[in-house]
């Protein structure tokens, strides 16, 4: 579970930073609050047992109470964040006044991303939160009401449209997740099917039945992706050659690389590096 709230209290507002590769050791599940985050650096992603979210530096990313979930590194970068957990008295007049409706479905979308310009400014009301919470003066709870509520209607406002959370073919069982997990941590290594079977405590054959029935694709074509997806990241958010992140991502040559990644992608690496920005 969780940590809870401290008893008495509402809001808690907290700027962490997690060495490279973190992975929260265990599944969670908040029983007291909701969850709203800023990625300051970074890249993420959250495995739930219907579905997964990425998100990166400049999203906002959000957990409502009551569900299960488990995140894991998208990159070999330092994870930044600052996180806000409130209680569900703690919005209810915000929910009065917008409508619960929109409150749910805002929290739905679990992961939400802004243009530049947007994104350092929803970053800066995260800071401003993050400071007035540090201050400690006995009034803070109802400054960062009003300064929550403001936050919520910009996140509304600016989002974009565009790619949320991805469901599941099925829900995910405990063991299924324990090797997504596995998968997110080790894809580096190739991982093979019997190994991946072995860290959810299955024979190898029941786990790929059991990994085809719940993710409605083979162990080898989920890797595959998992990997492409990290190539894709590190071709946009690094100034990396693709050889050296074809040795990043397992696997064994760039020549190799561009062939996989055309094949998934339809571009080769430099085509796809070429039409997007690369953060260095």
């Amino acid at each position: 579970m969780a940590i809870p709230l401290q008893e008495g209290t509402h809001i808690y507002v907290e700027r962490k930073r997690f060495a490279p590769g973190y992975a929260m050791p265990s599944m969670e599940v908040a029983t007291d609050h909701y969850n709203i985050g800023y990625v300051i650096s970074g890249n993420r992603r959250t495995i739930m047992p219907t579905g997964t979210f990425s998100y990166h530096a400049g999203d906002v990313s959000m957990m409502p109470p009551f569900v299960y979930h488990r995140t894991v590194a998208d990159s070999a970068e330092t994870y930044e964040r600052i996180l806000i957990k409130y209680t569900p008295d703690f919005v209810k007049p915000f929910t009065e006044a917008v409508g619960q409706q929109l409150f749910d479905d805002l929290y739905e979308q679990r992961v939400c991303h802004f243009s530049e310009s947007v994104s350092e400014h929803i970053g800066q009301l995260f800071f401003d939160m993050e400071e007035e919470f540090e201050k400690g003066r006995p009034y803070r709870e109802f400054i960062l009401q009003g300064m929550l509520f403001r936050l919520l209607v910009t996140v509304w406002e600016e989002k974009l449209s565009g790619e949320g959370m991805t469901l599941h073919k099925a829900p995910l069982t405990p063991p299924i997740m324990d090797a997504l997990v596995f998968i997110e941590n080790c894809y580096a290594k190739d991982p093979s099917l019997e190994e991946a079977a072995h860290a959810a405590n299955f024979s190898t054959a029941y786990f790929s039945r059991m990994f085809r029935a719940q993710l409605g694709m083979s162990y080898s074509e989920y890797l595959d992706n998992v990997k492409i997806k990290h190539v894709q990241i590190l071709l946009t958010r690094t100034d990396k050659t693709i050889m050296e992140i074809a040795l990043e991502t397992g696997y064994c040559h760039g020549n190799y690389l561009n062939g996989q990644f055309k094949k998934k992608i339809g571009m080769t690496p430099g085509e796809y590096r070429r039409l997007n920005v690369v953060i260095s």
